[in-house]
């Protein structure tokens, strides 16, 4: 869809009646990142899924200034005006899930319940922001030198290898995943690190105690980092709820399909409508 500053590439799903999730993928994902968890999800939701800003087949027609979160986040909101979803339900993992908190955060009128997958409120200070950036650099170089396909599957392979991915790459699925990450373009990447990284996105974390919506915070049992960060979202904010997701680092969705729909379908079944706001479509 055209709007402001972006041709969104997206797809929704409508059963009649039945209440909108909308799904929002990390970085290097598509709108084909749930796939697996809407299959078992489909008879009791509708869905919304979205390429963000420079990932599958989304585009950003103005500067890249439009690949920041904040400007990404009104995008999201003037999406669901233009497709008259006043609330729904929202799931969001990693940059996804960063992007998710967000608009929790800045819209929570939008949003009905929250799921956030391995995620996390950015970063406190300035120095570990100042770090990040220089790290995010440097990763940004070596995505502009893997333009051509064989250099960018070598990269995709490395960043695997991180400690918070666990043993993925052990997973059956793990081969479809990467030719999926495949199709995105490395220097649509580079810009979507530079401008939505954990360095330059604006810190959440004081903003926690001002939050009106119930929040499912999921982490993988091997992902260390994210159950230290988000343990601090549980303390800070009174309607925040964790779960450590057994057998998964941090994609959870991928590694643990089964147990993170579980999880997303209890917390959203047992919710109640805001009174005289529609739900979904």
């Amino acid at each position: 869809m055209m709007l402001k500053n972006y041709n969104f590439h997206y797809s929704l799903i409508n059963n009649l009646n039945k209440p909108l999730i909308l799904f929002l993928h990390g970085f290097m994902g598509n709108i084909h990142e749930f796939d697996e968890a809407i299959k078992i999800l489909a008879e009791e939701f509708s869905f919304l899924i979205i390429d963000l800003p420079g990932h599958g087949k989304t585009q950003v027609l103005g500067g890249d200034e439009y690949y920041t979160m904040a400007n990404t986040a009104h995008a999201v909101i003037n999406l669901l005006d233009d497709l008259s979803i006043n609330e729904c339900f929202l799931v969001g993992y990693s940059m996804g899930g960063r992007l998710a908190l967000y608009l929790t955060l800045h819209f929570p009128e939008r949003f009905t319940k929250v799921v956030l997958e391995s995620a996390s409120p950015g970063l406190a200070t300035e120095i570990e922001r100042l770090a990040r950036i220089k790290s995010d650099a440097q990763i940004a170089r070596k995505l502009a030198r893997s333009i051509a396909k064989e250099d960018f599957a070598t990269f995709l392979q490395n960043w695997y290898n991180q400690p918070i991915f666990g043993s993925i790459k052990n997973h059956p699925k793990f081969e479809i995943m990467l030719k999926s990450r495949l199709q995105n373009h490395p220097t649509e990447l580079t810009k979507s690190l530079q401008f939505m990284g954990t360095g330059n996105q604006p810190c959440l974390w004081k903003k926690l105690e001002q939050n009106t919506t119930p929040l499912l915070l999921l982490t993988g049992e091997y992902d260390q980092k994210f159950i230290d960060i988000n343990t601090e979202i549980a303390q800070r904010c009174k309607l925040a709820q964790l779960k450590v997701i057994n057998y998964s680092g941090h994609n959870i969705h991928l590694e643990n399909t089964e147990e993170f729909v579980k999880n997303i379908r209890d917390f959203f079944v047992h919710s109640v409508p805001r009174q005289n706001s529609p739900f979904s479509l």
